[in-house]
């Protein structure tokens, strides 16, 4: 069995505030450091599940901020990792043999209510995002990009909107609530050590979903729609090729669900 686990920062248990993300770096101290330790820890606890539901190989995709958030020498040695930036593709190394995605630490998408650090990939200059008219977070994103190697996602872990959202979109997968919103920069956070031991039972379970769970896909070509935060975000994205539709908006067709991000 193999496996591809592709991480986020936000959805970590304990990552309350942009500055936890490395977001403002001048500004994090200690906190994005220890943003990172749980990361790298509960990305082992999601290895160590894999393997015990049966995965002789995993791939895991430092997916945040450039892709240097994992701790090095403290992963798990069961897994191959991939780090850094500049990848021909956002989920390099997944493909038509892969028997599943495990989305790790994920947040929701940009405007959900009572979820901690709601955004669609970046919270200044996006806003919302669609997909053939189906408003769409990176849950969804990452969904169907594996979906374009007919590959499912067997779980996702994050906050309780992330969960949500993520059953909403795919179904009956395995989900992990490691915290829930106060407001989106405050959380009621589950003891990382719990967190972990959830993730560990979750990701284990999920190996059994193995051709259970249909991948998430939608008929190309796509048109993908994005309504900026501001006009000048839309102005780049008018002056990189995208159609202007109006102040905000932008659009484009796009081939296949690999290109949904070259708006």
């Amino acid at each position: 069995m193999k496996l591809y686990i592709v991480t986020d920062l936000e959805g970590i248990s304990g990552v309350t505030t942009f500055c936890d993300t490395g977001r403002d770096t001048n500004h994090t101290g200690g906190r994005f450091n220890a943003a990172c330790a749980a990361l790298t820890a509960e990305v082992n606890a999601a290895v160590q599940g894999a393997l015990e539901g049966g995965a002789s190989d995993i791939i895991v995709n430092d997916g945040h901020g450039g892709g240097c958030n994992f701790i090095m020498e403290n992963l798990h040695p069961g897994a191959r990792y991939l780090v850094g930036s500049g990848c021909p593709t956002s989920l390099y190394g997944l493909d038509q043999k892969t028997d599943g995605v495990i989305l790790l630490g994920y947040h929701a998408m940009s405007g959900t209510r009572k979820a901690v650090l709601d955004h669609t990939q970046s919270s200044r200059a996006w806003h919302r995002f669609y997909v053939n008219g189906v408003e769409t977070g990176e849950i969804g994103q990452m969904a169907l990009m594996a979906g374009h190697y007919n590959v499912p996602v067997l779980c996702v872990t994050g906050d309780r909107a992330a969960v949500v959202e993520a059953k909403q979109l795919l179904g009956e997968i395995e989900t992990v609530a490691v915290k829930e919103a106060c407001a989106q920069q405050s959380a009621i956070c589950l003891a990382p050590a719990r967190a972990r031991e959830l993730i560990q039972a979750a990701v284990k379970r999920a190996c059994r979903l193995t051709g259970k769970i249909k991948p998430y896909k939608l008929p190309p070509p796509l048109e993908v729609r994005l309504e900026c935060a501001s006009t000048g975000a839309a102005d780049g994205f008018e002056r990189g090729g995208a159609k202007r539709l109006d102040g905000f908006t932008v659009s484009r067709i796009v081939p296949s669900a690999l290109d949904l991000l070259k708006i």
